[in-house]
């Protein structure tokens, strides 16, 4: 049975909003999502994403948010939004993406937990990256995004691969999975605690060294109430990796977050 092109891009777009879910308090921008648009055209996708997922990376308190969700595309290939930051898509080619972009990421308040007491605050930073993707066919494809500025200057590289597939005119489902790499600098930042930290919280001092930071699998289904409007909904456990893991800032290391996406595409 053959699904609508639209309805496919519109579940794209949705299920790649839930690949950053467990880090959507400090990391949302872990892939492009360009969804696409006729030939010749601008196009836009608007609405709304609640996240249930937790305080921090590896928190054990819940916390739920409702975000926007707002992007637009030119037929020029530049593109500005909530889930993609401001970029350009250099690419001509319909099965490939790749290009720079400006992103943000926006840090850690020590008062959203008890556990964070004495760590301090983490500003929020610009970031500027680059991103590669690829569909490999119609229903499989593969992300890649590369940013550097957050906490101290550091650097994380984000790699996703993702299977969707139509169970009915209206329906769709879609499989996946991500990894997260970071620099030192990085995981020092939102992991690691520093003497004056530890002076001040009563953690042991930790220094965290490169490397992988976590993997995480996904699992979406997607209703499209029109050519328009969809529904997304769907459930992500991010498992944290190496030095991450073994901070002592780290109460549960493995964690399910929860997503539900409603958008509008014009």
């Amino acid at each position: 049975m053959r699904s609508n092109p639209r309805h496919f891009r519109l579940a794209l777009s949705a299920f790649a909003c839930l690949l950053g879910a467990p880090a959507a308090f400090g990391q949302a921008f872990d892939a492009v999502r360009l969804y696409g648009a006729a030939p010749g055209e601008d196009a836009a996708l608007v609405g709304a994403v609640l996240i249930a997922g937790t305080a921090y990376a590896g928190s054990d308190e819940r916390r739920t948010m409702l975000v926007p969700l707002l992007d637009y595309q030119w037929t020029n290939g530049w593109f500005a939004g909530t889930a993609n930051g401001i970029g350009v898509n250099l690419s001509k080619r319909p099965d490939l993406q790749y290009g720079v972009r400006l992103t943000a990421d926006f840090g850690r308040k020590a008062s959203r937990s008890d556990a964070l007491r004495g760590m301090g605050d983490i500003d929020a930073a610009a970031e500027v990256g680059a991103f590669f993707n690829q569909s490999v066919t119609r229903e499989v494809f593969l992300t890649s995004s590369l940013r550097y500025g957050a906490g101290d200057g550091g650097m994380v590289l984000d790699l996703g691969a993702g299977y969707s597939t139509a169970l009915a005119p209206a329906w769709r489902l879609a499989v996946g999975g991500a990894v997260t790499l970071a620099d030192a600098a990085y995981l020092q930042s939102f992991f690691g605690v520093d003497s004056p930290q530890a002076a001040a919280s009563g953690y042991a001092e930790y220094r965290p060294g490169a490397g992988l930071r976590d993997v995480r699998a996904n699992l979406a289904l997607t209703y499209s109430f029109s050519r328009q409007t969809s529904l997304t909904t769907g459930l992500s456990v991010s498992a944290l990796q190496g030095d991450a893991r073994d901070s002592p800032l780290v109460r549960q290391a493995t964690t399910t977050s929860g997503v539900m996406v409603l958008s509008y595409a014009f």
